[in-house]
C-alpha cells in the first residue's frame, strides 16, 4: 500500500522546525557518489537556510558500525541520504525516532510502515527510474520552504549522475521530470535535443566525440586521430584562432553537417541504432560559466563523482553548496586524475584476461589487488556499458577494508533477464552475513572474505545458471 508523501514531508518539516527552535544539532550522513553528495547538499543547505546547526559528512557505505557511531556521536538529529536501506529497525534500536532517511533505493515491505523513511518506493515512484536520492531531499527542502526551488538544478545534476536519464531520446521520467520542469522554469536549466557527446563544454570537438563511447562507434571511438580525420573532411571548422573549439560551439549547421558525416561512416554498422543514441536531451545551466565543468549536467555529474571516488567528497559538496572558487578549481584537478585512474584500471582489467571469466550470458570480472572498492560502481559501468558485454550482467568484485569483499552489479543495454540485481545482492549478502542492496538494474554487495566461496556459488546458481536455463 502507497504511504501518502505530503503526510510525511509535514512529519520532517515539524521535527527539523522543532529542532531548530530547541537549539538542537542536525547530523547529515551521505554517500559518496554524485547522487550521495547532491542530495547531502541539498537538504544541508536547505537547514542552514533555515537557521539549523548541522554538520555534513560522507561514508561509503552504511552499516552497524557507522550506526553505532552515529549513537556515540549524540546528536539531535540524523538525516542520511542516499543510504539506508534496510536499516530501519537497526537505526530505531539505535538512534530511536531522532533520525531520517531520505532514499530511492528498494526497501522490504516492513521498511514502508517507519514513518522516519522517505523512500521513493513508498510513494509509488519508481526510484531506479523516476527519482534519485537527490529528488527526495530536494522535495523534502521544499517542504522546509519554497524558496528552495533553486536546489532543483543539483538535484537534476544528482538523476543524471545515477543515469536516470532513461526516457525516449534521454529524457527524464516522471518526478526528475517535474523536477527539471521547474528547474527550467526558474531559468537555471536549458533542455535541449542535441549531440551526446562527453565534454560538452570543455573538450576539443574530436577529443569529445574519441571519448564518447555510448554509442560505441567501431574505429571512431578511443580513436581521436580517426575523429580528426572525420571532422576535417567534413570541413568542419576546429579552431577558434589558437583555441580548440567544444562541441557546445557548434553551430545547428555544423551539427548537421557533423550528423550527415557520422551517419555516412557508420552506414552498414547498426547506423540507425548509432544515430538514435548520438542524439538525445542534453541538460544545460546557463548560469554556469561557459567552457565550464559545471554547464553541462553530464558533466557535473561526472567531476561528483570524481570527488566521492577518490576521497575528496568535500570538494564536491562545496561545488554543490556554490563554491566556484578554491573548490572548483581543485575539482577540476580531481576529475583529471580520476579519468587517469580509469583508464589505468581499465588497462590492467584488459591486459590481465584471467581476471575476466566471461559466459554467455553474465560477465565475472576480478578486481581484487587493482580496483578499489570507492570504483567499483564506475568500472563495472564501463564494463557494462562495452558493446561486446551487450545484453549480460557484469557482476565485479574487488577487496574491501577490513577483511570484506565488495561487489558491484549491473545489467548492460539491452540486458533483458529478469534478475532483479537489488534482490540478488541483498538476499545473497544477508545469507552470508553481509550486506547488500540497490536497483533491479544496478547493486552492490560486501561480505567477508571468508564466505567469498560461498557466495560466488550463490551467483552461480542465481545468475549463471538460471540465466542460461531462461536464455536458452
Amino acid at each position: 500500500m502507497e504511504k501518502n508523501l505530503d503526510q510525511s514531508l509535514s512529519y520532517f518539516h515539524d521535527k527539523i522546525f522543532d529542532c531548530i527552535k530547541s537549539n538542537k544539532s542536525i547530523f547529515v550522513l551521505t554517500h559518496i557518489d554524485c547522487d550521495g553528495l547532491s542530495s547531502g547538499s541539498i537538504i544541508t543547505k536547505a537547514l542552514i537556510r533555515a537557521g539549523a546547526k548541522c554538520t555534513v559528512r560522507t561514508v561509503i557505505e552504511l552499516n552497524r558500525s557507522v550506526i553505532s557511531n552515529l549513537q556515540k556521536n549524540a546528536r539531535d538529529l540524523n538525516i542520511i541520504t542516499d543510504l539506508g536501506g534496510g536499516f530501519a529497525k537497526t537505526l530505531d534500536d539505535n538512534l530511536g525516532d531522532n533520525w531520517f532517511v531520505l532514499d530511492h533505493h528498494e526497501i522490504s515491505e516492513e521498511e514502508h510502515d517507519n514513518e522516519q523513511v522517505i523512500n521513493a518506493w513508498k510513494y509509488g515512484f519508481d526510484g531506479g527510474r523516476e527519482i534519485c536520492a537527490g529528488g527526495m531531499a530536494y522535495l523534502a527542502a521544499i517542504s522546509l520552504d519554497d524558496k528552495n526551488v533553486d536546489l532543483s538544478s543539483i538535484a537534476v545534476v544528482s538523476a543524471l549522475g545515477d543515469r536516470q536519464d532513461q526516457g525516449e531520446k534521454k529524457s527524464f521520467t516522471g518526478k526528475n521530470y517535474e523536477i527539471a520542469k521547474t528547474a527550467k522554469k526558474e531559468g537555471l536549466l536549458e533542455m535541449d535535443l542535441d549531440l551526446l557527446v562527453v565534454g560538452r563544454e570543455t573538450r576539443p570537438i574530436p577529443d569529445s566525440l574519441a571519448f564518447t563511447s555510448q554509442p560505441f562507434i567501431e574505429g571512431l571511438t578511443w580513436n581521436r586521430d580517426a575523429c580528426l580525420s572525420l571532422i576535417n573532411s567534413a570541413g568542419i571548422k576546429l579552431k577558434d584562432g589558437g583555441r580548440w573549439r567544444v562541441p557546445a560551439e557548434l553551430s545547428e549547421d555544423e551539427k548537421r553537417i557533423l550528423i550527415e558525416a557520422l551517419a555516412r561512416y557508420t552506414s552498414g554498422k547498426n547506423s540507425t541504432e548509432i544515430m538514435q543514441e548520438l542524439i538525445g536531451y542534453t541538460y544545460s545551466f546557463p548560469r554556469e560559466d561557459k567552457r565550464s565543468f559545471l554547464r553541462d549536467g553530464r558533466d557535473f555529474a561526472t567531476l561528483l563523482n570524481s570527488c566521492g571516488r577518490i576521497g575528496k567528497a568535500g570538494v564536491g559538496i562545496g561545488i554543490c553548496m556554490g563554491d566556484r572558487n578554491k573548490m572548483l578549481q581543485e575539482g577540476e584537478n580531481i576529475l583529471s586524475k580520476y579519468r587517469k585512474m580509469i583508464r589505468e584500471y581499465m588497462n590492467i582489467l584488459g591486459n590481465e584476461r584471467w581476471r575476466i571469466s566471461d559466459r554467455k550470458n553474465c560477465v565475472m570480472v576480478n578486481g581484487e589487488g587493482v580496483i578499489p572498492e570507492t570504483m567499483t560502481g564506475t568500472i563495472s559501468s564501463l564494463i557494462a556499458g562495452s558493446p561486446k558485454n551487450s545484453g549480460k550482467i557484469v557482476i565485479l568484485r574487488t577487496n574491501g577494508d577490513e577483511g570484506t569483499i565488495k561487489f558491484s552489479s549491473r545489467k548492460s543495454a539491452g540486458c533483458n533477464s529478469d534478475v532483479n540485481l537489488s534482490e540478488l545482492m541483498r538476499r545473497g549478502a544477508e545469507k552470508f552475513d553481509g550486506v547488500g542492496g540497490g536497483h533491479n538494474a544496478a547493486a552492490g554487495a560486501r561480505i567477508t572474505k571468508d564466505k567469498l566461496d560461498e557466495f560466488l556459488d550463490y551467483l552461480e546458481d542465481n545468475v549463471i545458471n538460471m540465466q542460461s536455463s531462461s536464455n536458452s
